[in-house]
């Protein structure tokens, strides 16, 4: 699942690094392509929380602090 999300920019950069990862552990290319694309998933789940807790803290009249 999480190497379904590695494209443009992220697959390129998970392609090139699962090799070498991959050989100086015991994991296989397919594992650490799946490790980058659920550490991104994550990445991109955090920003969406955080937008999301500051256009609800907008939405309750609170100020709004710089991100």
């Amino acid at each position: 699942m999480g190497r379904v999300g590695l494209t443009g920019w992220r697959g390129k950069l998970a392609g090139r690094m699962a090799e070498p990862i991959s050989e100086n552990t015991g994991l296989t290319q397919e594992q650490v392509e799946a490790l980058f694309g659920a550490i991104f998933l994550a990445l991109t789940f955090w920003q969406f929380f955080k937008l999301f807790r500051r256009v609800w803290r907008a939405g309750q009249g609170q100020e709004m602090t710089p991100a």
